[in-house]
């Protein structure tokens, strides 16, 4: 059975705590609107992963509102947070097309101690698919997708799990952290927080994910433009939690989908920052 964890938001009632907190700070580069920062804290951080950062940035929809223009910003931006791995988490062709290998190649220049890994999202078929994969190849890129990737620092790790098409349930609704330990840390990369509420994702220590957007155009959480989840605004956007308690970190991603318009949903970069406590 899952252990439970406890964030910084309820009552510490047993030894095991997780604790998230989050910041924004606008950027200076005007590529994204912000980067927006967590700390989550458990005791289940490997000693030699105290203090690592993961950078996490998705649905690019490049081109879109997210153009040629802004490109070299965001590599600035995520070079500027000093991030140990860069997880990418889909979309990154936009509906009019979009010049894959430019993308990739400038995503490349962000140097980690880790690499860069992703995942592809729901825009990442026919053409967009085979453009995508091919530029991933060319520029070093890790796709995971429904297998585990291993991070370690002397004999201590951290393994990061990727999602195939979190869409179709048929073919991949079996969660790939099922065969890994309790004692192990988990970072599950899914384009979409609908996953995480769909099938068991045991194991899992904290979840990134993408695709809503933030809503796009979004009143006090309340309203939004694009409805991209099933479960509504729950998974909207920031730090959430699903039925059994997994934390979920919901990114508004970088550009647009359907209508090239932002209001009150700034587009960012995520930072997760690991603490053991």
């Amino acid at each position: 059975m899952r252990k439970k964890r406890y964030s910084c938001f309820g009552a510490v009632v047993a030894a095991m705590l997780l604790a998230s907190c989050a910041t924004a700070s606008f950027s200076r580069h005007g590529a994204v609107g912000r980067v927006k920062r967590y700390e989550l804290c458990s005791p289940q951080v490997p000693q030699a992963f105290d203090g690592f950062r993961l950078a996490f940035a998705t649905d690019f929809h490049y081109e879109s509102r997210f153009g040629r223009k802004r490109l070299q910003g965001l590599v600035a931006v995520l070079q500027g947070v000093a991030a140990d791995v860069l997880l990418l988490g889909g979309d990154y062709r936009g509906r009019e097309g979009g010049d894959m290998d430019e993308l990739f190649e400038a995503l490349g220049q962000v140097r980690t101690e880790f690499g860069t890994l992703a995942v592809m999202g729901n825009h990442e078929r026919g053409e967009a698919d085979s453009l995508v994969r091919k530029a991933m190849w060319e520029h070093g890129v890790r796709l995971i997708e429904h297998r585990v990737d291993t991070l370690r620092r002397g004999a201590d790790r951290l393994l990061v799990a990727g999602v195939r098409n979190p869409f179709d349930l048929r073919r991949n609704g079996v969660s790939p952290t099922l065969a890994l330990h309790d004692e192990d840390f988990v970072v599950l990369l899914t384009h979409t927080p609908d996953y995480v509420e769909d099938v068991p994702v045991t194991h899992t220590d904290l979840a990134l994910a993408g695709h809503t957007h933030g809503g796009q155009v979004s009143l006090f959480r309340r309203w939004s433009l694009a409805r991209f989840s099933k479960y509504g605004n729950r998974f909207l956007t920031g730090r959430r939690r699903n039925s059994e308690g997994i934390p979920v970190i919901v990114s508004n991603g970088i550009g647009t989908s359907r209508r090239d318009i932002r209001l009150f949903t700034p587009s960012e970069v995520v930072v997760v920052e690991l603490r053991r406590r």
